[in-house]
């Protein structure tokens, strides 16, 4: 479908009128906005995409909802700026789909570029040092948030307990290197198809506040403009010459951004090493921004030495302070990594940073837009079939031990700052268990527990119980 018609679509019932199509400026608009209100991780996000696109604005069906969602969170990567991707690209094509994409991350982009100055000139200032002192226990409380909940919803039998299990056992003691322990879980999940398939069957994915079709029926709201009896637009069904064109544009794209780096800094250099890092760590992390920390950390962190462990848990505070996807973190870490590192010189630190941000955050995203343009026509397709669903039912299981290890990670550079032979810090105790309970007994909002643990924080510097 052309994106100038005026037409409606055929309308589903006919007591209910046809939503209006939504122009280009009015998606670029949502999009915009979009970017700057995405506060709440990837549950928060997916739920106002919901709410704005198929309640307010009957833009979309609920069915054809879920489905887009349900194929993003089969994807590495961060399902909610996919999801948008994919709406986009539905809604307006090719370019809408990119706008889409690009708005939902560029807010959070400048915004953490800013707080990484910030945090480089004065995190060492009292004050400042006491707020990140108590959003570090929150942070920690909230990986451990982020593990119990994913395994709640993904964990529905004893086998897929046990590869969890299995994955927390070789990150944390044998060691093994993040790629693996994907490829373990892939291989299983595609033995499981043919040897019990009804372990690896995944649950539908549910949208926060979903409305049954029926009941905007029968109340007589509008139809969606885009509704489950519709045809697929012309541009979102399957062509062989299509998908190779995407496919080479993106390849292009990728080798042009690591060919200029090369060229620039050698193949050794800090930012062709960055580029070539969070390519990887796009292709291999399943299960959203929590996932992809592990990976992070054991190669930022832990070879690279772009930045420190403490770095780490703080740029994860502030990647949950800001809107768009956590997974924005990585623009952290390229920052610190460009500055710290002195890639342009000690007289360039700041060019440096920005620089390191732009080339994590571009190497992490497109291959999120190669997913979503070039596998939104075979979504269809792949919808149901359990040799599809099964590998990457076994890697969400796996993530579930990822995240778990990611938690024990955090917690001991909380809990014991000076290394595990030094004291434990008691306040940040105290404070990891008090955010924890918010979190996970009494449901409070992300955004007011970090507020309370910086505050926290403050307080403890003011009555002197913090340097």
């Amino acid at each position: 479908m052309s994106e100038s018609s005026n037409q409606t679509p055929a309308s589903g019932p006919a007591t209910l009128s046809q939503a209006a199509v939504p122009s280009l400026a009015q998606a670029l608009r949502f999009w915009c906005r979009l970017g700057f209100i995405s506060f709440g991780g990837p549950a928060g996000q997916i739920a106002l995409m919901h709410d704005e696109l198929g309640t307010r604005r009957r833009w979309i069906s609920e069915r054809r909802f879920l489905n887009a969602l349900n194929y993003c969170m089969l994807l590495p990567g961060p399902e909610a700026q996919q999801l948008a991707t994919y709406l986009g690209w539905l809604m307006h094509r090719t370019w809408g789909g990119i706008a889409a994409g690009v708005l939902f991350v560029l807010p959070s982009l400048f915004i953490l570029v800013a707080l990484s100055w910030v945090y480089l000139r004065f995190g060492q200032v009292g004050p400042v040092a006491a707020v990140f002192w108590g959003l570090k226990p929150a942070v920690t409380a909230l990986v451990l948030q982020a593990a119990w909940r994913m395994g709640t919803r993904t964990l529905h039998n004893r086998w897929l307990v046990a590869l969890a299990v299995a994955a927390f056992v070789a990150l944390t003691l044998a060691d093994l290197p993040f790629p693996v322990v994907v490829g373990v879980a892939l291989a299983l999940g595609w033995l499981g198809a043919l040897w019990r398939p009804e372990v690896f069957s995944p649950r539908p994915a549910v949208a926060a506040g979903a409305v049954p079709a029926a009941s905007a029926a029968a109340s007589g709201t509008s139809a969606p403009w885009l509704d489950d009896d519709m045809p697929a637009p012309p541009h979102a069904r399957f062509s062989s010459r299509r998908l190779a064109s995407v496919v080479v544009v993106a390849l292009t794209l990728w080798a042009l951004g690591l060919g200029v780096l090369a060229a620039v800094w050698g193949w050794d250099g800090v930012f062709t090493r960055m580029a070539s890092f969070f390519t990887q760590a796009a292709l291999v992390t399943f299960g959203g921004a929590y996932a992809v920390l592990p990976f992070v950390v054991q190669g930022a962190v832990e070879q690279q030495g772009w930045l420190t462990a403490p770095q780490m848990i703080d740029g994860l505070a502030l990647g949950e302070t800001t809107p768009g996807p956590l997974i924005m973190v990585v623009a952290f870490v390229g920052f610190l990594g460009g500055w710290q590192k002195e890639v342009l010189g000690p007289d360039a630190l700041w060019a440096a940073g920005v620089l390191g941000a732009c080339v994590a955050t571009f190497f992490t995203f497109l291959p999120s837009f190669l997913f979503i343009l070039a596998g939104g026509p075979l979504v269809e397709a792949t919808r149901g079939r359990l040799g599809f669903t099964a590998p990457l039912t076994a890697v969400t299981a796996a993530v579930v031990g990822v995240i778990a290890s990611l938690a024990l990670f955090f917690a001991t550079h909380t809990l014991w700052p000076a290394g595990l032979g030094g004291p434990l810090d008691l306040g940040a105790l105290a404070l990891a268990a008090a955010a924890a309970l918010a979190l996970m007994r009494f449901k409070v909002g992300t955004m007011k527990v970090l507020l309370a643990c910086a505050l926290a924080g403050c307080a403890a510097h003011l009555l002197g119980l913090r340097p």
